[in-house]
């Protein structure tokens, strides 16, 4: 027999597919375990071997806890809905639901791209996972219950006095009893206060407009991020360096009426929640930082009248220093404030335009993170200090963010480093006054003081002399007084704009009456996506959606209809958003509870049984956005009865990205000559595409002058010789890197030329400057595996030369699971000689070569230590040990010659969660009829690891001669006797007495002198 793992992996993967041998009940008497991967975005370009290494690891877990004797629910599905589908429809014309269709099940899209399939290769490496609770967001039978969520959220409210959603029936029955005066819940700002008397006579759409200010999903005028390149908003994790990340577009800031969750009713919980959950301190303090609780105070600064600004306005300001309100020298409003068009005079109004437009087209986070560049506008406006009544100077600045706080700051210059750096700039400029300084024995002439430990507050009237807790209190007692502030907790997190302008996403199951959303029944869900000829925004600016024609609600015959018949009397327009990509994926684990159910997104037998997830693993990536998100749609639905527990996941798990090794082709610019008496000429359409190989281009790039000019000289000799029509002026040589398909690159770093020239039409004619040897070696270089950079290695690849148990046991192999760690196909040789070598323990060429013999004292250590280690490191998800721990073991066993069934059976368990196919395989060669995957974890037994002998070294004056082994209960006078009446020690001493012997029971034998 030999180990031939393909033969061995398809016959078990089929054996588990056909038995549903992972199948997990919702009704059993097993105690029950939750493992949970973070489900993939299913791309056309499939996995590469950095994407399972967190699955790799949840199915270790995962079997294991089936060995323990635990129902356990492994499931996988597919966040399908998202933009790359979108973008590609727009690309090829074809439609995001067939493209996405064929990286789920594999196939040939329309442009004749051959895609392997998510699924085909997910089940190649041989998960156990639940497949028969598969989910795929986009399928209707999926998203029906996402819009029955979205609807739930409307018709909901945040009810401060009970720290809870309640149903918006509980609070309409407020108003209609008693008005709005007393209700405390999480709304909308600046809300007219209303009698019983006169919500009753309000017509039933001015009670809606009411209500929308109350509700967690509501409508609202929102800055956003829009991608005129993509057509949509992104969200802030969609961006880098201020443009698209899907497709490098720039991205502005502007103003549309938008979805909106209101996240921040749950501020408080989803930061408290955090100290009940076994997560990484770095995600939790991500979370503690986005949510951004702060303890201070709202400050009101009139707004002095000013020749277009007769009206009384109120700049509100959110200030965690309320103590230092007598140092604040000037204001700064967001450049997106609402007042600024309202405050900026007519002499500053093109100054403070010009200068809106330029800071629209940086993010927030771009904004936050600049913290070097200082810029700004005076509005022209003045605001009045609540105490002192001085004017003080409003301006707008892109350090302010209007989602922050109220989009205000007063600027304490002497206690705040920006506003120290915006001061310092300005002075002197548009009534930018002096900094003061309200800090008693404190230097400012250099730096601001930012510190609330040993102040002292002077030239602040009545709060001189105070400290940071007294002056905080007493100004907010004073503000009150005035009417002009009061105390405030305020955070970081706002509510999350829940609107997109795309076609690939859940459509909202609202239409339009009179303007105002209405709901669609619950009964007639799902609302599906329509088919639209064209997947880009209408040429009048409206979203995707706006391209359907069948895309109307008829209130009478309720359903969807075409939109010529839209009449707003009985049949009304539909909503053209669609939902975010994180609408799906913000409850998909309690769908995998119950998948299958056509009413409900699970039963409460269902949610009851498995409550929550022990075990998430996923990427730290998701830290501020999937992670926040869920924790929110959980909580709402605990307080709505559904779900069971305040927390979705118990336990959270960051896997450390595989690294790819990046290969770099070098590619020479030089400047051509036609002729070198004519001097120099434009790039000649005759000169090929040229090439240097590593170490010639390290030497001009790194080489001392001489050496490199020298290099220079012979490479231009080269050149020239190859091209004799041609000239070159290597002085100005400028070299390229270019990454190059790791494909075409071998174990010695040399390029296939010939594969690389068939690569890209434009490289067909290219020349090669190689090594000395004739062969082009590649620089390398270690970077994030990507498609982009070609430094992809698929897992088929691994699995049809090497076996997905070899890929398995590597990837465990490479290193600790939270670590970021480099891909080197080289080291899968060992791992694969190593399962070559636990096949031998069981047969040979003839066949099953086991015995019933009894185990030795060593076969049972080898053994048990292993079991021993091996529970260990998985509970502790330190799976590169237990590796390292397998390959000690079948080295030991090997050299004791160990072929007992007593000892190869349970090894063959304690390895099957690593390697399930080969220990399927192994178990069924030992004559055992059922599946290994759900037989006990083997018991260890202690007594088998307990030292009964000792080998001693044997020293004469400090050096060792030789070694004994030993009862390790022998006494000092025991182990003397036996040491003296040896024949070695007698030689050594020849016939000298020694002085003195020192033993030390269990440790040493020293004879002295």
């Amino acid at each position: 027999m030999k180990y031939n793992p393909n033969e061995i992996e398809a016959k078990w993967q089929k054996y588990w597919a056909d038995n549903k041998t992972f199948a997990a009940k919702n009704d059993s008497d097993k105690p029950k375990h939750y493992v949970l991967d973070m489900f993939p975005y299913p791309s056309g370009a499939g996995l590469h071997v950095g994407h399972p290494l967190g699955y790799i690891a949840s199915d270790v877990y995962s079997r294991y806890k089936r060995h323990q004797g635990f129902n356990v629910l492994h499931p996988m599905g597919y966040d399908s809905f998202g933009l790359p589908a979108e973008q590609y429809a727009i690309q090829t014309g074809q439609r995001p639901e067939d493209t996405t269709s064929v990286n789920i099940d594999g196939g040939v899209d329309k442009e004749g791209k051959v895609i392997a399939g998510y699924r085909k290769q997910l089940d190649k490496i041989g998960f156990s996972f639940d497949w028969d609770r598969e989910v795929r967001t986009s399928n209707p039978d999926y998203y029906k219950h996402t819009q029955w969520i979205f609807i739930q959220l409307f018709n909901s409210w945040y009810n401060k006095n009970t720290d809870k959603a309640e149903d918006i029936s509980t609070l309409t029955s407020i108003f209609s009893a008693e008005g709005n005066a007393n209700v405390n819940a999480v709304c909308d700002d600046n809300i007219d206060v209303f009698s019983a008397n006169e919500w009753n006579a309000f017509a039933k759409e001015q009670q809606e407009k009411i209500l929308l200010q109350y509700r967690l999903t509501y409508l609202a005028e929102t800055e956003v991020n829009w991608c005129p390149g993509l057509g949509t908003v992104l969200a802030n994790d969609e961006i880098v360096n201020g443009v698209s990340e899907r497709g490098g577009y720039p991205v502005i800031r502007k103003k549309m009426t938008q979805w909106s969750m209101r996240i921040s009713a749950y501020a408080e919980r989803l930061l408290q929640g955090l100290n009940d959950i076994d997560w990484s301190e770095s995600i939790k303090e991500s979370q503690r930082n986005w949510i951004g609780k702060s303890v201070g105070a709202m400050v009101d600064f009139n707004v002095l009248p000013s020749t277009n600004n007769q009206q009384p306005t109120t700049i509100s300001v959110f200030t965690t220093r309320p103590d230092t309100i007598f140092g604040v020298t000037f204001m700064t409003l967001a450049p997106e404030h609402e007042l600024v068009a309202q405050i900026t005079t007519p002499e500053q109004k093109a100054a403070v335009e010009a200068y809106i437009e330029k800071t629209a087209k940086r993010s927030e986070r771009e904004r936050m993170a600049d913290v070097k560049t200082i810029s700004g506008v005076f509005t022209g406006a003045f605001a009045e200090h609540p105490f002192t009544k001085e004017p003080i100077p409003v301006w707008i600045g892109d350090y302010v963010l209007a989602g922050y706080g109220t989009g205000a700051v007063m600027a304490v210059p002497c206690g705040d480093e920006r506003d120290y750096a915006f001061a310092n700039f300005f002075k002197g400029q548009n009534g930018m006054q002096e900094i003061k300084n309200i800090f008693a024995n404190v230097d400012i002439s250099k730096e601001a003081f930012g510190s609330k430990d040993n102040v002292e507050i002077a030239n602040s009237d009545f709060l001189n002399g105070l400290n940071y807790k007294e002056a905080t209190k007493k100004i907010i007692e004073e503000l009150e007084k005035i009417g002009q502030g009061k105390g405030k907790i305020n955070y970081r997190l706002r509510d999350a704009v829940f609107s997109r302008q795309r076609y690939w996403g859940e459509p909202f199951p609202v239409y339009y009456v009179n303007g105002l959303p209405q709901m669609i029944d619950a009964q007639h869900l799902p609302i599906i996506l329509p088919e639209v000829e064209k997947y880009l925004p209408t040429e009048d600016g409206l979203p995707p959606l706006g391209n359907a024609t069948i895309w109307a609600w008829d209130s009478k015959k309720l359903m969807v209809v075409g939109c010529e018949l839209i009449d707003n009397v009985t049949v009304f327009p539909l909503e053209l958003n669609t939902m975010p990509g994180w609408a799906g994926s913000s409850w998909y684990w309690m769908r995998y509870m119950d998948a299958h159910n056509e009413n409900e997104f699970a039963s409460a037998e269902a949610l009851k049984y498995w409550e929550s997830v022990d075990l998430y693993i996923g990427g730290s990536e998701h830290a501020t956005g999937h992670l926040l998100y869920s924790r929110f749609w959980n909580k709402f639905l605990k307080d709505k009865g559904f779900a069971p527990t305040e927390e979705p996941f118990k336990k959270l798990i960051n896997q450390g990205m595989i690294l790819g090794m990046s290969a770099f082709v070098y590619r020479v610019h030089g400047v051509i000559m036609s002729d070198p008496n004519e001097g120099f000429s434009v790039l000649s359409p005759e000169m090929p595409t040229l090439f240097i190989s590593k170490s010639k281009y390290d030497k001009i790039k790194k080489g001392d002058e001489d050496e490199s000019e020298k290099t220079r000289a012979i490479y231009l000799k080269q050149i020239n010789d190859a091209f004799p029509n041609i000239h070159i002026n290597l002085g100005s040589i400028e070299v390229s890197e270019i990454h190059v398909d790791v494909s075409m690159v071998n174990s010695s770093d040399e390029l296939d030329i010939e594969k690389f020239k068939d690569w890209r039409e434009y490289y067909a004619n290219a020349k090669f400057i190689t090594e000395d040897n004739g062969k082009y070696i590649v620089g390398r270089e270690v970077e994030k595996m990507s498609k982009s950079k070609y430094n992809v290695v698929t897992p088929d690849d691994i699995c049809n030369e090497y076996g997905a148990d070899t890929l398995r046991l590597y990837e465990m192999f490479l290193g600790p699971l939270e670590q970021a760690k480099p891909w080197n196909t080289a080291g899968i040789s060992g791992v694969f000689g190593f399962l070559k070598k636990l096949c031998r323990l069981y047969f040979d060429d003839n066949g099953l070569i086991v015995t019933n013999d009894e185990p030795t004292k060593d076969n049972l250590k080898s053994l048990h230590k292993t079991i021993k280690k091996v529970a260990e490191d998985i509970e502790n998800f330190s799976f590169n040990t237990s590796v390292s721990q397998f390959m000690i073991c079948v080295n030991e066993l090997s050299a004791q010659n160990c072929h007992s069934r007593a000892i190869l059976e349970p090894l063959a368990i304690v390895i099957s969660p690593y390697a399930p196919h080969i220990a399927e395989e192994l178990w069924s060669l030992l004559g055992n009829t059922d599946s290994i995957a759900t037989v006990p974890f083997p018991a260890l037994e202690e007594k088998h690891l307990v030292e009964s002998d000792k080998e001693y070294p044997v020293s004469f004056n400090g050096k060792m001669r030789f070694t004994i082994n030993l009862p390790l209960d022998l006494t000092k006078e025991q182990i003397e006797e036996i040491v003296m009446k040896d024949e070695r020690t007698i030689k050594q001493l020849d016939g000298k007495t020694p002085n003195k012997v020192i033993i030390v029971p269990g440790k040493i034998i020293n004879l002295v002198g």
